[in-house]
């Protein structure tokens, strides 16, 4: 899994921090989002898919990882 935010979407309504609170966290100076981290451990995934559903600006991209490709 793959997690990206656009700062520019986001409304600070600090929804992605009350379900992630690890990967996702708001800026001090402007109360926009900014990641934590930049890889997402199987144990976060939910919480970051919540997280990514309830934005109320659709300020994050989850990106699934597909099946290993053979020869890839």
């Amino acid at each position: 899994m793959q997690v990206s935010v656009d700062r520019d979407r986001c409304c600070s309504s600090g929804m992605c921090v009350m379900n992630a609170p690890a990967v996702f966290d708001q800026d001090d100076r402007d109360s926009l989002v900014r990641l934590r981290q930049t890889t997402v451990l199987p144990e976060q995934f939910d919480d970051v898919r919540l997280a990514a559903e309830l934005c109320p600006g659709r300020a994050i991209t989850v990106t699934e990882d597909g099946p290993a490709q053979p020869g890839a």
